[in-house]
């Protein structure tokens, strides 16, 4: 894959993958305020500079945000987001269970306001929805090895 390095540091790395069009990110350790925002900001940038569409959030590394991260999220970085272009979300969930119950928060208002959410445990099966998540449903037979989708839910 072709990256595009954006952001590096102890916290989290930021790239844009240039061949499938996709922005990553990948948390090393527990991160929120300014350094959060940093990260999230960067890439609706880079959604909007490459006219990309898809993101991988790999949040293993870590915790729950605090509720000021969580509201800034939802009212101020998700509008802008989705406005820069994003409509396809991977997301690789952390094993800490508080994380995994604020990161359910997320995916379903996120869903509801129309964004279309894969959530995975390896970032290779994110990886792999993505490149194929803008196909219809019926075209994933055989192409996904352990995939859960919001959609598949209902």
């Amino acid at each position: 894959m072709s990256e595009i390095i954006i952001i590096k540091n102890e916290y989290a790395d930021l790239v844009y993958h240039s061949d499938t069009q996709i922005v990553h990110h990948t948390f090393h350790q527990p991160i929120g305020g300014e350094k959060f925002r940093e990260i999230l900001n960067a890439g609706a940038r880079t959604l909007e500079e490459y006219k990309a569409s898809k993101w991988l959030s790999d949040d293993r590394g870590n915790s729950a945000l605090s509720p000021e991260d969580t509201e800034w999220s939802m009212t101020d970085w998700f509008p802008r987001a989705v406005n820069a272009g994003w409509k396809f979300w991977a997301l690789v969930v952390p094993e800490d269970l508080m994380a995994r119950m604020n990161l359910k928060e997320f995916v379903d208002s996120y869903y509801e306001q129309g964004l279309r959410i894969g959530v995975f445990t390896k970032p290779e099966e994110a990886m792999e929805w993505l490149m194929i998540c803008d196909l219809p449903p019926s075209e994933w037979i055989g192409r996904l090895s352990g995939a859960q989708t919001k959609e598949e839910e209902k």
